[in-house]
């Protein structure tokens, strides 16, 4: 049942993370969904780093370093994708 969490936790970071980054990125979802796990994955890492994985309530923080990472690798694989696939 993870999996299918790490699914759909993958596609709601993904997406946000594309709604952040200006332009278009012509990648498909799947990969959208790859790049969203593997950023909410280096956001929680990033933010137990940090000290502020758990707190008493939403987890703001964690959330929005989930969201810039997966921006950050949208932003740099989009173009290689554009490349590639033009």
């Amino acid at each position: 049942m993870s999996f299918l969490w790490a699914i759909i936790a993958g596609l709601i970071i993904g997406l946000l993370a594309k709604l952040v980054i200006p332009g278009r990125q012509p990648i498909p979802l799947w990969l959208t969904v790859i790049l969203g796990i593997l950023g909410g994955v280096a956001g929680n890492a990033l933010a137990t780093g940090l000290g502020v994985r758990d707190t008493g309530g939403v987890d703001w923080i964690r959330h929005i370093l989930q969201i810039g990472v997966a921006a950050a690798l949208i932003a740099l694989v989009s173009p290689m994708w554009a490349r590639r696939h033009a």
